[in-house]
């Protein structure tokens, strides 16, 4: 099963999870700019990455 992963470099911490089968990317980018627009407005480089998980 693959996800997109919302990835903080700064926190070092995962922010989010979500399957590829229902969430496209443009809906992963609202999810961040509404609810992790937090860490983007204190500077925070905000990642969207792939992952396969077994």
């Amino acid at each position: 099963m693959e996800f997109r992963e919302i990835y903080c470099y700064n926190c070092h911490k995962t922010l989010g999870k979500y399957n590829v089968k229902f969430y496209t990317e443009t809906q992963i980018a609202e999810i961040i700019q509404t609810i992790h627009a937090d860490h983007i407005k204190i500077g925070h480089h905000v990642e969207i990455r792939k992952k396969k998980s077994k």
